[in-house]
């Protein structure tokens, strides 16, 4: 375990109090998993486009055929 410090501006320390009313985490939870969770957008490990890959149309091509995709979007 390593202790840190950080400075923080008051709008910052606001938005941690937030945090830590609305879960009941410890400050050093908070920050724990902050940086987790910002290492995983950096891996591609955070947002998803929700419902990507959950719905079949039943056409194989719809995306890349062009003659699907007339009128798309008028």
């Amino acid at each position: 375990m390593e202790t840190i410090q950080a400075r923080l501006d008051p709008e910052t320390r606001r938005a941690l109090d937030r945090i830590l009313r609305r879960t009941g985490w410890t400050v050093s939870r908070a920050v724990r998993e902050g940086v987790l969770r910002l290492d995983q957008e950096r891996d591609g490990g955070g947002r998803r486009i929700v419902g990507l890959g959950a719905f079949a149309s039943g056409v194989p091509d719809l995306g890349s055929n062009r003659r699907h995709l007339r009128g798309f979007g008028r």
